[in-house]
């Protein structure tokens, strides 16, 4: 059974302009000019009961307004969207009852209430009772140890801390769809992995189907197995995750540490001719070298940089998901083999 069906799925603004002028003004009184711009232009996919799927492309690629189609926020322009067996915007009030919404950067918790006051009223507004909402939420709660936050104003928390309380509220009524919406924006590296481990727990107990947008692509790795890839409104890849990365890595990245201050026109200097490209990492500290898959090539790039710089240690690993998707970017379509 399918949990989503998209089918040529289509989402139009239109966008104003202004004339110039004093004339101009006073006729935009009237008549505004604009031209429609398509945010979601005729996409198709369908998402299994149970399946965890990152939905990823940059901003403004559609992907959020795809989500508020999917949630019954917004009304397609065209085309048919099934979730859970309904319509979103159609048959809002049952639809709702079904469904779990994340979004990192808006709260579905009261303010200035205690957290547990806005868990009692979402308990009421989902129609869960008692008895259901003690043996759910004992669970939720425990697992991502909001029990000592459950008595402090939403205001008072730290960033982590209520997106731990937001993922609850949107499980208070176990829904067998949960939508994620850049659910890990701002967080340290300790409640990313709270958040991530738990996701899976619920995935598996429940058989709960995960659709996850996100900037972050090592929560995709760690969650999903399929992706789904949008840029410019277009499904540009649908499938597995292990896929793109065994037919599209097709060069390794060289990781290094120096023991002397070195900056990136230095590196770049030193390989000068070389088909390399560098980056830095600041927080890890590294010089990256993405290059081919060439043995030769990585022996003669390791030379020049251990004869021109002090070493403190190197790596060599695939290429990363992030360069490959940014490579798919930079290319525009993707056939994988």
């Amino acid at each position: 059974m399918n949990a989503i069906e998209v089918k040529n799925l289509r989402k139009e603004f239109k966008a104003y302009s202004s004339r110039s002028g004093l004339k101009g003004a006073f006729r935009d009184l009237f008549t505004r000019n604009y031209k429609i711009i398509p945010a979601v232009n005729d996409i198709s996919f369908s998402v299994k009961q149970g399946e965890m799927v990152g939905y990823i492309g940059e901003n403004g690629a559609g992907k959020s307004t795809t989500i508020k189609m999917l949630t019954g926020i917004l009304t397609p322009t065209s085309g048919q969207i099934q979730v859970n067996g309904m319509n979103p915007h159609k048959e809002r009030e049952r639809f709702v009852q079904t469904i779990g919404v994340v979004f990192g950067q808006r709260s579905q918790l009261w303010w200035d209430i205690a957290v547990q006051e806005s868990f009692r009223l979402l308990k009421k507004v989902y129609k869960v009772s008692d008895e259901q909402y003690e043996d759910h939420m004992q669970h939720v709660i425990r697992t991502l140890d909001i029990e000592p936050l459950l008595d402090k104003p939403v205001r008072k928390l730290s960033l982590g801390q209520r997106m731990r309380c937001e993922l609850a509220a949107a499980l208070i009524h176990n829904p067998p769809l949960l939508f994620l919406d850049e659910p890990t924006i701002g967080l340290d590296v300790l409640v990313k992995l709270k958040i991530r481990e738990f996701l899976k727990e619920i995935n598996e107990k429940y058989n709960t189907t995960i659709l996850l947008t996100t900037h972050d692509l090592s929560d995709i790795e760690a969650l999903c197995e399929r992706v789904i890839l949008l840029d410019g409104g277009k499904v540009i890849y649908d499938g597995g995750l292990h896929d793109l990365k065994e037919n599209l890595a097709d060069g390794k990245e060289l990781h290094f540490q120096f023991l002397e201050n070195v900056d990136l026109p230095a590196v770049k200097k030193a390989t000068n001719g070389m088909p390399v490209k560098w980056e830095y990492d600041e927080k890890e500290q590294v010089f990256i070298a993405n290059i081919e898959n060439d043995d030769l090539l990585i022996s003669q790039i390791i030379a020049v940089i251990v004869a021109a710089f002090k070493i403190k240690d190197i790596k060599i690993n695939e290429t990363s998901t992030e360069e490959i998707i940014r490579n798919i970017y930079e290319k525009g379509a993707v056939e994988v083999g």
